[in-house]
């Protein structure tokens, strides 16, 4: 967020792990782990939404087909924006709060729960819902291409339930899943940060996703639809090989204790090639 939104005429890093030394050095540890409240807050909430929707939605298309792995996840993606947009917003200004202090001298929030009451008391719903716009059009495509290409990855790679490196295939799926998903729409979530961010100072500079485009492209060029991507990819694979490989894990052991007989004395799995 931090490389995303920062001022090109006066930059603050120079890139990601110049950003990560700056932010310890200038506001200890715990400055990395700004606005963790509303991930935790919403996380939870997002994955078990998206992997119901898309897991029911692929039912109801009936066959288990690429287009159909892409619309199920797709569908998926744009109904959690619902909660992903205010829990970002929350996200990135807790983020942008107090930059370079290693106390705050001016604290306007105080968690993300405070940041999210007071954005609502001071704009009402339009401003929670800020950036929801670019919001959905980043997660649509994106949980297609996510939901894709772990499909894609794991009958590659023959993940079975019987096969003794399951879980290192599944987590190396899980992450270049999220890699892929990340790269579909990356630009769009530039914009993102800096329509959430827009306002911090008390100056509004957008007046939409096309007038941050505009204004974006002519300050800085191509390159400011790039900015942060390093620490995305690097936060992506591991985040998602840890979620995918846990959901589908979990989902193996409740089928096979689903079809596991009264009185067998322990389970058999027994899974088809697609997960």
């Amino acid at each position: 967020v931090r490389l995303q939104v920062q001022n090109v005429e006066k930059p603050l890093y120079r890139g990601t792990f110049h950003c990560f030394q700056s932010i310890i050095k200038q506001e200890s540890a715990f400055g990395l782990y700004k606005g963790i409240g509303s991930p935790m807050m919403g996380l939870t909430f997002i994955n078990a939404l998206v992997f119901g929707v898309q897991g029911n939605t692929l039912r109801a298309l009936g066959k288990d087909t690429p287009l159909n792995q892409f619309l199920a996840g797709s569908a998926a993606g744009a109904i959690q924006c619902v909660i992903c947009c205010p829990m970002e917003l929350a996200k990135t200004r807790m983020q942008l709060q107090g930059t370079g202090e290693y106390k705050l001298k001016t604290k306007n929030y105080k968690n993300s729960l405070d940041c999210l009451i007071k954005i609502y008391q001071k704009e009402g719903l339009k401003g929670i819902n800020r950036g929801m716009v670019s919001t959905f059009i980043r997660e649509t495509p994106s949980f297609g291409f996510y939901f894709l290409t772990y499909d894609c990855m794991t009958r590659y790679l023959g993940c079975e339930a019987e096969d003794s490196y399951v879980i290192p295939k599944l987590l190396f799926s899980g992450g270049m899943s999220g890699i892929v998903s990340w790269l579909s729409t990356y630009p769009m979530d530039v914009i993102k940060s800096r329509l959430q961010a827009d306002g911090v100072g008390g100056v509004t500079q957008y007046t939409g996703i096309l007038d941050c485009v505009r204004k974006s492209y002519h300050e800085e060029g191509w390159r400011v639809f790039t900015r942060g991507l390093t620490s995305t990819l690097l936060r992506a694979f591991p985040v998602n090989a840890a979620t995918f490989a846990t959901v589908t894990v979990f989902l193996m052991y409740m089928k096979s204790e689903d079809n596991l007989p009264e009185c067998e004395p322990g389970p058999v799995i027994h899974q088809p090639s697609s997960l």
